[in-house]
């Protein structure tokens, strides 16, 4: 299933994407596309929903995060070795994580505001994963029966904020709009190998990015059952894998994003994202 939640920002409601193309309502059979609706039982109940029978939401309707309640947006850094090369970093002996704001969520589409003061904002298409079922000290061979789906993210970056300012990376990370993830919560039965899907992202029609997720350093299973034995995870909590090279900040010289630029992303059979670039207009 392609889940998914539409409406106006803080008013979204839950829907799936029918096979003719259409998003169809969801409301009369859960809340929302999160907490205990992530559950195998749960999205095995919506599975036999035939989508057809649901009211169709009206084309053009705005997307939000594609998961609701989501306690923790956990990344994961330096996890391709060719953009650690590229970022000039060492391919690290464990997983890096760092935490990203979950008021930096947002819709697919929704735009990627410049931060005041910023001169060095960033780009990177992830992998999404979502946690489905609550877990701690998970092995590897068991994680992936704690994972609702997968989806699109963009890890937006304020490379300054986050490389040229005292602290950590968090400050970089966790601006307003930095943290499209969507259009869909795709179920995992429908992705038969998350580290095989191809990935790019787009500035103004030119591609930037366009790699594979077989190229990670630590796959989905080994990063959710190490994240585990350091946090239990919680049904809608959203993992961010890392990003293939071709970030601004990797080129030659570095070119950072600007109001009007526009971004468009998608991975294999996760759906498509595009953001217009603003600045902020607090």
């Amino acid at each position: 299933m392609k889940l998914l939640r539409h409406g106006p920002l803080g008013q979204e409601k839950p829907g799936i994407l029918a096979s003719d193309g259409t998003i169809r309502d969801l409301s009369v059979h859960v809340d929302d596309i999160g907490g205990s609706a992530l559950s195998d039982a749960a999205l095995a109940n919506l599975a036999k929903i035939d989508p057809a029978t649901l009211p169709e939401v009206a084309a053009g309707t705005r997307l939000g995060a594609c998961v609701a309640g989501t306690g923790k947006f956990i990344c994961i850094g330096l996890n391709y070795a060719d953009h650690a090369a590229e970022s000039g970093m060492a391919v690290p002996p464990e997983p890096v994580i760092f935490m990203k704001a979950t008021s930096a969520i947002c819709g697919p589409n929704d735009p990627v505001i410049i931060p005041r003061g910023s001169e060095k904002t960033d780009w990177e298409v992830e992998l999404g994963v979502i946690i489905g079922t609550k877990c701690k000290y998970v092995t590897e061979a068991d994680a992936m029966n704690y994972v609702a789906g997968y989806c699109v993210s963009n890890d937006v970056s304020e490379r300054a904020f986050q490389t040229e300012r005292a602290g950590q990376w968090t400050k970089g990370k966790s601006c307003d709009n930095f943290g499209q993830i969507g259009p869909y919560l795709v179920t995992r039965d429908e992705v038969a190998d998350p580290q095989n899907l191809s990935m790019w992202l787009t500035v103004n029609g030119k591609k930037m990015q366009n790699g594979s997720t077989k190229t990670m350093v630590y796959g989905v299973a080994h990063v959710v059952a190490y994240l585990s034995q350091f946090m239990t995870l919680h049904p809608g909590d959203v993992i961010s894998t890392g990003t293939p090279p071709g970030v601004g900040m990797g080129m030659k010289p570095p070119q950072y994003l600007k109001a009007g630029d526009v971004i468009e992303l998608s991975i294999e059979g996760l759906g498509q994202q595009r953001q217009d670039v603003i600045a902020d207009p607090a």
